[in-house]
């Protein structure tokens, strides 16, 4: 393993453990994400005090970040892709590109990111989009390798637009448990993987990936629901989580992050982090 891999490895993770707030949502283009992050020089002046172990952003924003004088700020994770599977209704041509189709892990390697994330999305009917993703990766790969640069691959099984309008997770183990193995074969170092259904499978998941897997938060939940699931899918083999709407769409995401937190790096009960978000 390259000095420079493992170094930024080390930056994302604290004993092996990571939660990442995810607030590149805006390459999505889809208005239903935005709330929450209208302001986002305030929003990473309340991430960087709340103090996850990293946060999540695109090339554009990621000054934001990156420019900071703390020493001790959250790692970077950039985003390097894009896609339009996200809204409510199925376009015409689906698509999924790499933001810098030449130099792919550039704009990471500028902003000193510990680590880059490309999608792999498996949508029913769509065998392009799917085929658009594994080019990237392997793209992005080659980049990777060469500078020692982390990959950490969002492998995301998605239901058909009509069921409940807009692609929505699909948490069919069976499903899921095969495409992040794709992720692995595809070299992945780190895996997103969507929850499973019924938590006390998603260890099938963490045994098919052979790296660390972190947990994707997806749409905008009951809290106390959200901690509680959280705590059965870390008791079940995850390294940490990677929340976006679950953190800067509640009212108090500071609140929010120290629960996570707690619950990822000391073990913390879904019950005992329900009570610490009231008790503040």
């Amino acid at each position: 393993m390259r000095i420079s891999h493992k170094a930024r490895m080390n930056r994302l993770f604290t004993n092996g453990r990571c939660l990442d707030v995810a607030i590149d949502h805006g390459v999505c283009n889809e208005p239903t994400f935005m709330p929450g992050l209208e302001n986002m020089e305030a929003v990473v002046d309340q991430l960087v005090s709340a103090g996850p172990d990293a946060i999540q952003m695109n090339y554009g924003q990621a000054d934001l970040l990156q420019m900071r004088p703390e020493k001790g700020k959250p790692a970077l994770v950039m985003r390097i892709d894009l896609g339009n599977p996200y809204n409510d209704r199925r376009h015409r041509v689906m698509w999924a590109q790499l933001q810098n189709a030449h130099e792919p892990i550039i704009g990471a390697l500028v902003m000193d990111a510990a680590c880059i994330v490309v999608n792999l999305f498996q949508l029913p009917d769509e065998p392009d989009l799917f085929r658009q993703c594994i080019a990237n990766i392997a793209a992005t790969r080659a980049e990777c390798a060469k500078f020692g640069m982390p990959m950490m691959i969002e492998p995301l099984v998605m239901l058909p637009n009509e069921i409940r309008g807009g692609y929505q997770v699909d948490g069919d183990v069976e499903k899921i448990v095969p495409l992040v193995r794709l992720a692995a074969e595809l070299g992945a170092d780190i895996i997103k993987a969507d929850p499973t259904t019924d938590p006390s499978d998603f260890h099938r998941v963490v045994e098919a990936a052979r790296v660390p897997v972190l947990v994707r938060g997806g749409g905008k939940e009951d809290l106390r629901s959200v901690f509680a699931k959280s705590a059965a899918l870390l008791a079940q083999g995850a390294c940490g989580l990677v929340y976006g709407r679950n953190i800067y769409q509640h009212e108090n995401p500071r609140r929010v992050v120290a629960a996570l937190m707690a619950m990822i790096h000391r073990g913390v009960s879904g019950d005992e982090a329900w009570r610490m978000y009231q008790d503040g």
